[in-house]
């Protein structure tokens, strides 16, 4: 798995270099805690490993994307109702905004959506440090 992300992000490198636009600074991440519905999780992860992700990773910048299960809180609680995190890692903010303005992701994330119990989802932005 590492050696492919590393391969991601050499050839993302490459084709924003090709393009003439430099990624300014370190990948960011992207974190949004969701609730499923426990009734569409099968749904939801189907639409993620087969409409979503697939999607995403031909976008200029994409680096990885993940759907995780929550499984326990081991220290401290949990987010209020999520029981999946969502994990998405571009090459700079203005690649990812670019794709969430793309009518590609104005298609493939209501997949994900509308198995939601709750669009009221924390979305937490970082910058890899």
């Amino acid at each position: 798995m590492r050696r492919r992300a590393c391969l991601k992000t050499i050839l993302v490198g490459a084709c924003v270099a090709a393009a003439g636009a430099e990624p300014k600074g370190a990948p960011i991440q992207l974190h949004v805690d969701l609730s499923v519905d426990p009734a569409k999780e099968q749904e939801m992860l189907h639409n993620f490993h087969t409409i979503f992700r697939p999607a995403a990773a031909r976008q200029a910048g994409y680096i990885d994307v993940k759907m995780l299960k929550l499984r326990s809180a081991l220290a401290g609680s949990a987010p209020a109702g999520a029981n999946y995190r969502f994990e998405l890692i571009f090459a700079s903010e203005e690649l990812r905004q670019a794709w969430v303005a793309s009518e590609t992701h104005k298609k493939v994330w209501p997949t994900i959506e509308k198995t939601l119990t709750s669009k009221n989802y924390t979305v937490l932005l970082y910058d890899q440090a």
